[in-house]
């Protein structure tokens, strides 16, 4: 990991592609150990060893957590590439994909979270696509006008194309980057929370705010790390749905493991679990090249 993290600043001086060196690297509210991970010019990819619930089984995949961060129009809420830089804001992003087979045909899904380091911000954009051989979906959440506004494009006749806005809660999308940022502000007890995306999709679920009850616990678990972890956990009150995700205490709080306990319909409770398996640091938007294929290895990916 340190090795990739040294040949990533080496070549910082070319092009940057998806990712650019913010100047909130300069943040005086930013730690000194939180500048030099987060803005030391690569990114962070982490892949996990799969199990999806889906149909009422348990399908082998592959998740992997791509961290970076960028400068964001905070009116367009695009990346910055280039013009003036006021009503920009350094973001932590996320790319989270998972990709699993059922039966014949496979599942590509893929959200990404944009959130402020200034953590007390709120989160500016999530979208999530979906695709199978059943059809796709596409969903954007901004947060515009002190609201969040929601639009959804759906293969599915149920779905279809929607248009909503709602007052704006936390979202489950934007613990993953909270705890990235700074965990010890996840809030506790009795919250309201926006489901994540992926499980609205899968499941052909609204999206509104839901009651919750949240817990921040320090666990020990040394198949997962043999470092200090803590555990965020999530149980909605109205519907069956869990969400635990385990994380390495001290900074920069990896992210080792997550559990979604989810009933669809009326049917058995089943667990998707994925547990962190190879991570690397680098600036993968160069890698491009048919020779960067022997990188995908090194990310426990074929």
């Amino acid at each position: 990991m340190k090795l990739n993290r040294i040949l990533g600043i080496i070549i910082i001086g070319v092009a940057l592609g998806c990712s650019t060196v913010s100047s909130q690297e300069q943040d005086t509210t930013l730690s000194q150990e939180f500048k030099d991970y987060w803005y030391s010019g690569v990114a962070e990819l982490t892949r996990y060893k799969l199990e999806q619930a889906r149909y009422g089984e348990i399908h082998p995949g592959d998740a992997v957590l791509i961290f970076v961060t960028e400068d964001f129009h905070t009116d367009k809420q695009v990346k910055y590439e280039s013009g003036a830089r006021e009503n920009v804001a350094s973001v932590l992003k996320l790319n989270f994909t998972r990709n699993f087979l059922t039966g014949i045909y496979p599942y590509s899904v893929m959200s990404s979270v944009f959130t402020p380091v200034n953590y007390t911000e709120p989160t500016l954009k999530i979208t999530t696509s979906s695709q199978e051989w059943c059809g796709h979906s596409f969903s954007q959440l901004n947060y515009r006008q002190h609201k969040y506004q929601f639009q959804l494009y759906s293969y599915f006749q149920d779905e279809s194309d929607q248009s909503l806005s709602i007052d704006p809660v936390m979202t489950e999308d934007e613990i993953w980057t909270r705890i990235r940022i700074r965990p010890s502000s996840l809030p506790a007890g009795a919250i309201e929370l926006v489901p994540g995306n992926q499980f609205l999709r899968f499941n052909h679920r609204e999206l509104a705010a839901e009651n919750a009850i949240a817990s921040l616990d320090e666990i020990t678990d040394p198949a997962l790390s043999s470092n200090p972890l803590s555990r965020y956990r999530v149980e909605y009150q109205d519907f069956t749905r869990v969400l635990e995700i385990t994380f390495e205490t001290d900074f920069p709080h990896q992210i080792v493991a997550w559990e979604e306990q989810t009933q669809r319909g009326q049917g058995q409770v089943l667990t998707t679990k994925a547990t962190r398996t190879h991570t690397i640091n680098t600036p993968y938007w160069q890698q491009n090249a048919r020779a960067d294929s022997v990188l995908r290895p090194q990310l426990g990916l074929e």
